[in-house]
């Protein structure tokens, strides 16, 4: 991954040239641009890679390239014949993004650094190629975020990501013509990123900014706090702690969990369970939306609770259903549309993503996805894929 030497600049970092164009309805904060490595492999690699199998475990650069090597003698070759190994724009709010701009024709945009590494030109390319705004994408000398998604047979998730050298926008860089002309804030909860977030949350409110949460999974900081503060579990405490104090701050107008993370929330509570969590996400936000995988979803505004089945999909990997999830609530919320509806555009949504591996909606996928629609009466993106 060599990286070019940048211009002499009076600046840490340059911004992406990018035409001027109108401010993207929705932006996406993301203080560290990410490249998915997604490749569906055979239970044998899973065995041999660093931590156990499943959920989100950061490595160095020299263990995610080792793994990177290792997957190419343990692909599983896809049924269809298509490529078991895809490299992409990765991570949450890109997922979201990208799905707003590619498949909802939504005009959207991201707020944050990439590396001028490879990586970084292949983060460019992909966003660019999906219609998406990257004129607040500021480019800096250095490593681009990259994260190895491992799916085994049975579709289950193993990742991987090398982000403790990778480039990241500041809170202080973030100004206020970043986020003006825009409606929607979307951000997914990072303890790492907290400085970042809360900048970007209190600048958005300035400028009259609706934001929308997706709760972060706690097995990373966990992971790490056992590694280094073992004996000292008040840390793994004060983490749950800043999210209740984002989250009852009032800045938080529509809030995303899964039903992992929205229990995890009420733990040590008496009713820890989905419901329970819906309620307690609805006193802090306008919007609250729980997930509940293969048994849909539950939504809450004001006094009006939804629930909403899945869509059956033939799903090969769930990489990216929750993110995609959340492009088409969004979507239905900027079109005006019910909250029932909303859940149900954002059901189509989820289930395209996982008809194929990882995070990025294919064209064939964004059909099914219209079919879905209008086979529920649905409103129908005017854009041509």
């Amino acid at each position: 991954m060599g990286a070019e030497a940048l211009p002499a600049c009076n600046n840490s970092d340059i911004t992406t040239a990018t035409p001027p164009s109108p401010p993207p309805l929705i932006l996406g904060l993301l203080p560290a641009a990410f490249v998915d490595h997604v490749a569906r492999v055979d239970w044998s690699l899973l065995d041999q890679i660093p931590g156990e199998r499943g959920g989100s475990i950061p490595v160095a650069i020299e263990e995610l390239e080792q793994i990177l090597k290792d997957v190419k003698t343990h692909i599983i070759t896809s049924p269809d014949g298509t490529s078991s190994l895809r490299t992409m724009a990765g991570g949450s709010v890109t997922n979201t993004i990208r799905g707003l701009s590619a498949g909802f024709g939504v005009p959207s945009g991201v707020i944050g650094a990439s590396g001028d590494d490879e990586q970084g030109k292949l983060f460019v390319s992909n966003m660019s190629f999906n219609g998406v705004n990257l004129s607040r994408l500021r480019m800096k000398q250095g490593h681009t975020a990259q994260c190895v998604c491992l799916v085994d047979e049975l579709g289950n998730r193993t990742m991987r990501p090398c982000i403790s050298t990778a480039v990241k926008v500041q809170a202080a860089e973030l100004t206020r013509e970043d986020f003006k002309g825009s409606k929607w804030l979307v951000l997914r909860y990072a303890i790492f990123n907290l400085e970042v977030i809360r900048a970007g949350v209190r600048i958005a409110k300035q400028e009259g900014l609706f934001v929308s949460l997706d709760l972060a999974s706690f097995e990373v900081l966990v992971f790490c706090l056992l590694l280094i503060f073992l004996s000292q579990n008040r840390m793994v405490r004060n983490f749950k702690v800043q999210l209740l104090q984002l989250l009852e701050s009032g800045d938080i107008d529509l809030c995303f969990a899964n039903e992992d993370e929205a229990t995890e929330l009420l733990r040590g509570e008496q009713d820890a369970d989905p419901e329970a969590a819906l309620e307690f996400l609805a006193k802090h936000c306008q919007w609250a939306v729980v997930t509940l995988g293969s048994k849909g979803c539950i939504a809450k505004h004001g006094k009006e609770v939804v629930r909403v089945p899945a869509i059956e999909a033939n799903a090969t990997d769930a990489t990216g259903a929750g993110d995609l999830f959340a492009s088409g609530f969004l979507y239905g919320l900027v079109k005006g549309l019910s909250l029932e509806e909303c859940c149900k555009v954002g059901a189509c949504s989820g289930g395209s993503v996982t008809r194929a591996l990882g995070g990025e909606v294919t064209t064939e996928n964004w059909q099914w996805m219209y079919k879905q629609m209008q086979s529920q009466g649905l409103q129908v993106p005017d854009i041509r894929n």
